[in-house]
């Protein structure tokens, strides 16, 4: 499976930002989609998971209520909508895959990395 990570730029606080990611291979054999983030200095963190068929939706609370998580299975493609955005929210976002069955908020969990992209939120 590969993922391609794909919105980031600069946005002001307040902002919004979509992120895409675009998943190849064998989709198949996933079950979970996820977002994840790692500022500067600090530990990769869980933003928000959804499930493939189900579209279940997880979230950090600290995202919860600002960001969506949704899936186009037409195009193999997961978003990441975050509005509201803060300085804080600045960070390199990561798409990853997992196989499942059960969703984690551990990024030991998931089997697949797409690449990064950096989301900069400027006060």
């Amino acid at each position: 499976v590969q993922l391609q990570a794909s919105g980031g730029g600069l946005v002001q606080a307040g902002g919004y930002r979509r992120l895409s990611c675009a998943a190849s291979g064998q989709t198949f054999s996933t079950d979970i989609m996820g977002w994840f983030r790692q500022a500067p200095g600090k530990e990769r963190e869980f933003v928000a998971a959804i499930r493939w068929i189900t579209t279940t939706t997880y979230y950090a609370d600290s995202v919860k209520g600002r960001f969506t998580i949704s899936r186009d299975s037409t195009k193999n493609t997961v978003y990441l909508q975050m509005n509201s955005l803060k300085p804080e929210d600045t960070a390199v976002y990561y798409c990853a895959a997992d196989r499942g069955p059960t969703p984690s908020r551990l990024h030991q969990d998931y089997d697949y990395w797409g690449q990064g992209t950096l989301v900069t939120v400027s006060s």
